[in-house]
Order: C-alpha cells, then structure tokens, then sequence
C-alpha cells in the first residue's frame, strides 16, 4: 500500500537528548534518582512518538487492512515500555524488553514507515544497556531503517532524509560514549582517592601506634625502671652489710621499701594518665622537684634544688617532661658518674623554662654533633634509653637539649622549653 502522506518532521528535542546519557550506565537493579528520571523521559517520550505516529496513521490510511496489526503491536510496544519503566528488574530482564520493543517496532515501520522517528528514544536505551560494540551495531541498524523509512515517505529525494538520521545517531552515540567514559575515569579517580585515604588513615594509624609505644617505654624508663634500678643497688647494698652494720642494712631496705611504694604510684598513675605521681593532685614543677631532690639524697648523693624566676604555672606536658628529665638525668649521676653532689636549677621566664641538672662527677668526653653515643646512658645497651629519650621528650614539645661536660669536671645538662607555641622540629 502507497503512502501519499508529507514526511514527518522530527521532534525539535530529539537532537537536543543525547545530553541526558550523563548519567552513567543503566544498571535497571540499582537506579539512582537521576536513572529512574532518564528512563521515566526515554519511555515518556517513546510513548509520546507512539502516540502521535499512531495517530497519524488512523487520519491518513483510517481504512487500511493494516491498521489492526499496527494498533495491535502499538498496544504491545506502549504496555512493554511503561512495564518496563514501572518495574525495571535486572539488566538482562531490561536487554529482554529492549529486544522485543526493536522486534515490534522493526514490523511497525515495515508496515508503516512514519514510525521511524520512535527510535529515537531506542537509541538512547540501547546506549544505555548494551556493552558499547553491541550498542553501536545496534544503534547503525535502527539508522539504516529509519533512513529507508525516510526514503519510502519522500516524494522524491531529499538530501536531508539521507542525512538527518545518521547525524542524529552518530550524535547521540559519540556524546553517550564520551560521556560513559568520562564517567568511567572520574569514578577510577574516586576510587584511587578513596584507596589513597585509607592507606594514609592506616599508615597514620601505624605511626601513632608506634609514638605511643615509644612514649610508653620513654615513660616507665624514667620511673618504674630507674625505681627498679635504684632498688637492686640498695638491696645489694644491704646484703653485704647484713651481718658487718645491720643497722645501715636496715636503712637500706627502708629506703627500698620507700622507693617500691613510689614505684607503685608511679605505676597506677601511668595506668591511669601517663602522669608523673610527683606532679598529682594540682602539685607544681618546683614542688616536685623539690620532692624529688629530697627522696634521691641518700647513698652518698646529695641533691639540692633552686628555682630561679616568677613562679609560672607550666603545661602539663611541659612539667612532665622536665620531671621525667630531672629523674632520668639523676638517675644516670647516681649510677655512673660517682658524683656526691647534685644540683636541680629551674629558671622560669615569661617565654621559656629550663632546667639544670649539675653534678660533680667524673664527667665524660662531650658528644660529637649528630653522634650516636649516649653519654647519659647505661653502656649496656639492653639497659635504659638514657640521653635519646629525654632529647625526644623535649623535641616533641620543640625543646631542646644541651650538654657540657669535662673528664674529672662533672656534667651539666640543660634542658630548654619554649612557652609560647612552636612547631616542633621534624624527629
């Protein structure tokens, strides 16, 4: 049967639609907001085209034998897509719909060539469920129909029915693939960013752990240990004069005892806060100091203390940390340098706080710049951490630390922390 009728324009928005592939792929299972608003368009405009091919088609050829099965498979092309938007399923569930809309619609335009213009929603559903090659070959065959269906309407030929087709095809598909794949590589980016943050976020993790272990060691250094340390000489000392002055023994084992009861508070306050029992219950530096001038005068050594300066409230951690100094470095006097005097300085000022450790000891060579000997330390090296961990304690905290000492001239250790803030100097 002829067909007599003018050729059909095209909907003015179908050149315009290949914008909306921006969504990214079709995943019928999965729709977010935006896909269910894409496929609710695509099947809304579908339905419209139907519609109005459909229409056409009863003014013009309203007796045609045909009309029947065009209405027929207009019902069936109408009811799969709407189904198919209403209840989107799987993607092979919507492969199979698109399959048997192409099918349907394939026998519309063999029968009635002013249906073609309905693929263009068809192009885009195709872009949308098929792999890329499959959607292509699929999106060139519907092409070629709509170019013959073009060509049977024409009443002679027109350059426009030849090319419009093509143009708008090539079009929507070369902006959906641009499009897919922008969206492809933004979401490896999203994914490598993801990646990245959580390997930050463990190696992060991994160092905290491990400051905090060093922190810990640092901390029962320079109190349960050198408790312990002090403990085992007093012991010592008060088995070899058991039986020659038990009355010294007796001292010694007081004195044991005294320091075993500290080393006990000692423990329960880092249980409790990792801070110094000396400096609990709101007391100052110079009180603590002062505190432990007085328990570490004994066996030989005495040990005095001066404050110089305004009496400042210093930080927690700034009074913890030249505590922990004051402990380590008369631990250290104690066992190796001999010395019978001792001497704790703290000088307050309106920006910093040092303190002094002097003793009259042995003294040592002075260390060389950037050397790895630790004067101040145990030389076994399985004992103690000695000079490092008071040098780290302060640099956390952007201190530093200075050393003077002479062979027979005893030692002099200053310890130096800034008040006002500062970034401490990369460990």
């Amino acid at each position: 049967m002829r067909h007599p009728d003018d050729h059909p324009q095209p909907p003015s928005t179908s050149p315009g639609s290949p914008a909306s592939p921006a969504s990214g792929a079709f995943a019928p299972g999965a729709q977010t907001r935006d896909d269910r608003l894409l496929s609710a368009l695509l099947t809304t405009a579908f339905v419209v085209l139907l519609a109005g091919a459909l229409l056409r088609y009863v003014l013009k050829h309203g007796d045609s034998d045909r009309l029947p099965w065009i209405l027929g498979l207009s019902v069936v092309l109408a009811v799969v897509q709407v189904a198919g938007q209403a209840r989107p399923g799987s993607r092979r569930a919507g492969r199979v719909r698109l399959a048997v809309v192409v099918a349907c619609w394939v026998v519309v335009v063999l029968l009635a060539p002013s249906f073609a213009w309905c693929a263009v929603p068809l192009i885009h559903t195709a872009l949308r469920l098929l792999p890329t090659r499959s959607a292509v070959a699929l999106v060139t065959a519907l092409a070629t129909l709509v170019v013959l269906a073009e060509l049977r309407l024409a009443d002679g030929f027109d350059p426009n029915h030849l090319l419009l087709p093509p143009v708008v095809a090539a079009l929507a598909t070369g902006v959906f693939v641009y499009l897919t794949r922008e969206a492809t590589r933004r979401q490896h980016l999203i994914d490598d960013l993801v990646r990245t943050r959580r390997e930050l976020a463990a190696t992060e993790r991994r160092e905290g752990t491990l400051a905090e272990r060093q922190r810990l060691s640092r901390e029962i250094h320079d109190s349960l240990a050198q408790g312990l340390s002090s403990q085992n000489m007093l012991l010592q000392a008060a088995d070899r004069q058991w039986d020659t002055d038990p009355e010294a023994a007796r001292t010694h084992l007081r004195t044991a005892a005294s320091i075993a009861a500290h080393g006990l508070t000692e423990a329960r306050r880092l249980v409790h806060d990792l801070a110094p029992a000396d400096l609990a219950e709101g007391a100052g530096l110079a009180q603590a100091l002062a505190t432990l001038a007085a328990r570490e005068s004994r066996d030989g050594l005495t040990v005095r203390f001066h404050a110089e300066g305004p009496d400042t409230h210093l930080p927690d951690q700034v009074a913890s940390a030249l505590l922990r100094t004051a402990q380590g470095a008369l631990a250290n006097i104690r066992e190796h340098s001999g010395a019978r005097t001792a001497a704790l300085t703290l000088t307050c000022l309106d920006d910093t706080v040092a303190l002094d450790v002097a003793d009259d000891g042995r003294g040592f060579p002075a260390p060389e710049p950037g050397g790895t000997r630790d004067p101040l330390g145990d030389p076994d090296p399985l004992r103690g951490h000695g000079l490092p961990a008071i040098r780290a304690r302060l640099r956390q905290l952007g201190g530093t630390l200075a050393i003077e000492s002479t062979p027979g001239e005893g030692a002099v250790l200053t310890a130096t922390i800034p008040l006002t803030p500062a970034t401490p100097p990369a460990p």
